[in-house]
């Protein structure tokens, strides 16, 4: 799954309107217009081997790992409000030394900007067509450098999705 199916795919399960998507591009700190956002939410071309063609079009923009991660920290002050640092609380930034997957920073924004529980996510991977333990979800939540975090599958992604979209669609 490419990064423009991620954000396709959470539009549609949570009935995100063109203006939300651009004012949370906005909140992560990238300015679009609804044009270029409909850009973004485009299916990339596939070429004869089955491979995607990322390549930048009239009709084509595609979404890179740092679009997708504003457009996830933009996502989590959307759903949940700008939080304010505490008093004698300054924001350090870690040096990055492994990063994680697209899969593993979507699935993890959004659990948070949903507020959602392990419970919660192990019913919607449920309604999703996938059963899951703790465990599993919990390699996938770890800090990319863990030793036991695990990659994020495409398949566990779109059942994530998928059950997303069942609890939050009211017309399905």
């Amino acid at each position: 799954m490419t990064n423009n199916d991620l954000l396709i795919r959470l539009r549609y399960a949570l009935d995100i309107k063109d203006t939300d998507m651009v004012e949370i591009f906005q909140l992560g700190g990238i300015n679009v217009t609804k044009e270029e956002v409909r850009k973004i939410l485009t299916k990339p071309k596939e070429t004869e081997e089955g491979e995607y063609d990322l390549t930048p079009t009239v009709d084509f923009t595609p979404c890179d790992y740092e679009m997708l991660e504003a457009f996830l920290n933009g996502f989590i002050t959307f759903k949940r409000g700008k939080q304010e640092p505490k008093p004698g609380q300054e924001k350090t930034i870690q040096p990055i030394t492994k990063r994680d997957t697209a899969n593993n920073l979507f699935i993890k924004r959004v659990k948070v900007a949903l507020s959602l529980t392990t419970e919660d996510m192990i019913a919607i991977f449920y309604d999703g067509g996938l059963n899951v333990s703790k465990g599993e979800i919990g390699a996938i939540l770890r800090k990319a450098d863990h030793r036991n975090y695990k990659e994020c599958g495409d398949n566990f992604t779109r059942n994530f999705i998928k059950g997303l979209t069942y609890r939050y669609r009211k017309d399905i």
